[in-house]
């Protein structure tokens, strides 16, 4: 079909994928899959239930969202861990990094430094 409307540049196509790449071996446990939809952009799939399959899908067309919602579910999934079977357990996100011990909270933010190196895609974390 010709004149087909494309959601994503060609540009963010390659910067999504870069994005994906980097977090990909974090997730590999988890039940989180991003996927490229060619001209339709990227989609993060979660919470896959057989049969019916996945609970929730998101849509990207730039890598700045992209990586921030893969920084986000990756520092949960971190704070989750930490937070088994403490007091924490019940705390959200918030007070959970707050009650970590100052270089284990510096740790855990500054890897979002490290992911963004990772993807090779500039400006990634500016307004943001």
């Amino acid at each position: 079909m010709c004149g087909e409307k494309s959601y994503i540049t060609d540009e963010e196509v390659m910067n999504c994928q870069k994005v994906a790449d980097a977090f990909s071996e974090q997730f590999g446990n988890e039940s989180i899959t991003v996927l490229n939809a060619g001209r339709y952009g990227f989609v993060k799939l979660q919470y896959f239930k057989f049969p019916y399959g996945f609970d929730d899908m998101q849509s990207y067309y730039d890598s700045k969202s992209l990586f921030h919602d893969l920084w986000e579910e990756w520092l949960h999934m971190q704070l989750i861990y930490l937070s088994a079977d403490t007091p924490m357990e019940d705390m959200d996100y918030d007070d959970i990094l707050k009650c970590l011990a100052e270089e284990k909270r510096r740790e855990l933010l500054d890897k979002q430094f490290y992911f963004a190196e990772k993807t090779g895609v500039e400006n990634l974390l500016v307004d943001f």
